[in-house]
């Protein structure tokens, strides 16, 4: 990789082990990188939007690849973007992070590009790059032929792919798939309290009774990078979940109180919930859509025979609900 294109420079990764990780600027992917670099990892992060994230940069180890044409970027001095072919060269480790909650219309061809498509990019690279080891971001409920969401299905049929890929080329794949994931900075307990600020004393809810068994973003970190040199992991699926289950509702009023705005929470009827997603789909930020309602028609939980993980909600989500910092942080 031309070190010209890549942002940083306090760090000498030379002679470590190479990851890359794509989605590493995201919320899991903080805390994924720093594990990885904290376990003696040089972690190359690819990002189209590496100027927001220049910290990372700082960090031991760490580089920050900046992915766009120098007419897209202040920070990219070559001629052209590198390819994913490039980045790869020379890597023991590639972890797949992305993935999108909604699309910008509700017909499946943004989860098709995100969640397959670019997958599919990532992993043929990986392939003609001779990387060993793959790490794939799933969800909790993909299912490429009862899925009862688009992003469920399209979770699904990556994960299938990269599983009957990774045999065929000689690629140890594991793949996770977690509920929820929750933490400093999370879009969802965030999201909630925030939204309970706004509300006149009432909180209107659609799926109240959806179920969900939360898991921090700490224990999902975790997880993969004990994986990674574990022979008993590959070609293996984790379902990830934390220790309890809770509704929607439960989580709502939770985050609500605890964040200083207890709300009176009401859940909505179907036909509501369904009108609600059509509504709220069109708000900047798209809080929930069509494809959100659809996902929830199922539980989010893992099988009672499933290990759970262990870090409790309640141990970590009041440290920064009760002071906003979850929010400031995000915004």
């Amino acid at each position: 990789m031309d070190e010209s294109h890549a942002v940083g420079g306090t760090n000498d990764p030379r002679g470590l082990p190479r990851a890359v990780v794509l989605g590493g600027t995201g919320f899991v992917g903080r805390y994924l990188v720093r594990e990885l670099s904290r376990r003696g990892y040089e972690v190359v992060v690819p990002s189209r939007h590496a100027d927001r994230h220049r910290d990372m940069g700082l960090w031991p180890s760490v580089v920050l690849c900046d992915m766009n044409a120098p007419g897209d970027s202040d920070l990219a001095t070559r001629r052209e973007a590198p390819e994913l072919a490039e980045l790869l060269e020379g890597t023991e480790l590639l972890v797949n992070l992305v993935g999108i909650l909604n699309e910008s219309r509700h017909n499946g061809k943004g989860f098709e590009r995100v969640h397959i498509k670019l997958t599919k990019a990532a992993l043929r690279a990986a392939a003609d790059a001779g990387v060993p080891r793959y790490l794939h971001m799933s969800a909790l409920g993909a299912d490429e032929e009862e899925g009862t969401s688009y992003y469920q299905r399209s979770k699904g049929k990556a994960e299938n792919w990269v599983h009957r890929f990774g045999r065929k080329h000689g690629i140890a794949v594991t793949s996770f798939r977690p509920s929820v994931i929750f933490g400093p900075e999370d879009s969802f307990l965030n999201r909630f309290a925030e939204l309970a600020r706004l509300m006149p004393g009432i909180f209107p809810l659609a799926c109240a009774g959806a179920r969900f068994s939360p898991v921090y973003v700490g224990d999902v970190a975790h997880r993969f990078v004990t994986a990674i040199d574990d022979p008993e992991t590959f070609g293996q699926r984790y379902d990830l979940c934390g220790p309890h289950d809770y509704s929607l509702g439960d989580l709502v009023r939770y985050a609500a109180h605890t964040s200083g705005h207890p709300r009176w929470v009401v859940g909505l009827p179907g036909w509501a919930s369904r009108l609600q997603a059509r509504v709220l789909e069109w708000v900047p930020g798209k809080p929930f859509s069509r494809d959100n309602y659809d996902s929830m028609r199922r539980a989010n939980v893992c099988s009672p025979e499933c290990p759970r993980e262990p870090t409790r909600l309640e141990d970590i989500a009041p440290g920064y609900l009760a002071s906003g910092k979850g929010l400031s942080r995000r915004g």
